[in-house]
């Protein structure tokens, strides 16, 4: 079953050091030697972000994401996991995880 997960936190001011991305790019290497990493990738700044809605027709441009939270979605990662349980054990084992969040959404199989 695939999985999308993101990882959400709270946006740094300034791009993180190679020794701040160190975790990350462990546990992207362990999850793709795992064989359950499919893709996945960091985010642009939440600042560069445009939000698009269309109300009556008419196309309405936000600039920013329109969230009224300090925490955004950093980076996702699709999994490809035997089940909810496997895929809870891989987002836990994320060093985001630990001072932000994992959110888990199965992908649409419709």
């Amino acid at each position: 079953m695939r999985y999308l997960m993101l990882v959400c936190g709270v946006e740094p001011d300034r791009e993180p050091s190679e020794e701040e991305m160190a975790p990350a790019m462990v546990w992207t290497a362990e999850m793709i030697a795992r064989g359950v990493r499919r893709s996945g990738n960091r985010l642009g700044s939440a600042k560069s972000a445009t939000t698009v809605r269309v109300r009556d027709g008419e196309v309405l441009l936000t600039d920013g994401p329109f969230a009224e939270t300090y925490e955004q979605i950093l980076g996702y990662d699709v999994l490809e996991c035997a089940n909810l349980d496997e895929a809870i054990e891989i987002a836990a084992m994320h060093p985001n995880a630990g001072w932000g969040s994992i959110e888990l959404r199965p992908l649409w199989t419709g």
